[in-house]
């Protein structure tokens, strides 16, 4: 019984201590209506293979899956492909896991099902990976010079900091609501260091469009399944009311 009671205190310690690690700030809401939007996608598609491929991979998606985006082989061979010879290949890059983890301290993810994998109770995957991409700031306390407030001491520098520019995040002094005589670091927004080279509602659409297709590529047939189920759901509605006048008309006669 001993054994059972702690076993149940040591699964409690692992959810609370999962909780707080995933508490942290709150995720903004991503645009949801860019998973419909061919050009997002397409734009989210060519940030992707200029600045995400080079180190991490999509091992479960094929390029000429991209077709589904309005995109024909022969585009996407000439801009989408640096790396690959066939459009029916995957998505893979020349880092492997062992360079990875000994030039950043672990093996970058695939980005596959990234988007999928990610949802949480601060929102959907979408949601942590808009917040995440646009909540950089400079840090020199951590080896990349970088730090992330939805992914505190990521490995991973910030790799679009050309077009966001530089920021540092400002921090006040607030009295511990379970303790007054401590105080709490209380994150107050951001401070821009150095400006880049596209304004921040550039940034924010910009990221979007590249969040899009990171979720997209986790389901790309979301959008048909979509379509499809919308037929279905009119078809099951026209075929009822069909199936009650017929029934009524079968049972008009039965006293």
């Amino acid at each position: 019984m001993k054994k059972l009671i702690a076993g149940w205190m040591a699964a409690l310690c692992l959810i609370g201590g999962a909780h707080a690690a995933g508490g942290g700030i709150a995720w903004d809401k991503f645009p949801a209506e860019r998973l419909t939007d061919m050009a997002a996608l397409q734009n989210g598609a060519k940030v992707f293979v200029n600045y995400c491929l080079n180190c991490h991979g999509a091992s479960m998606v094929r390029y000429n899956r991209m077709r589904e985006l309005g995109l024909t082989d022969e585009q996407i061979r000439d801009n989408l492909m640096f790396s690959a010879e066939k459009v029916g290949e995957t998505m893979q890059v020349a880092l492997n896991a062992k360079q990875g983890k000994e030039w950043f301290g672990a093996a970058p993810p695939d980005l596959s099902v990234i988007a999928r994998s990610r949802a949480g109770a601060g929102g959907t995957g979408a949601d942590y990976l808009y917040t995440y991409l646009r909540t950089y700031y400079r840090d020199e306390t951590t080896a990349t010079g970088w730090n992330n407030l939805a992914f505190p001491s990521v490995a991973m520098p910030h790799v679009l900091w050309q077009w966001q520019g530089q920021q540092r995040a400002v921090y006040e002094e607030l009295p511990d609501p379970h303790d007054a005589a401590k105080k709490v670091h209380h994150f107050k927004g951001f401070e821009q260091i150095t400006p880049g080279s596209m304004s921040k509602a550039e940034y924010d659409n910009t990221v979007a469009d590249l969040v899009a297709f990171l979720t997209w590529m986790g389901e790309p047939a979301q959008g048909q399944r979509v379509r499809l189920g919308v037929w279905v759901l009119i078809f099951l509605g026209v075929f009822t009311v069909f199936a009650w006048r017929l029934n009524a008309a079968y049972w008009k006669d039965v006293k």
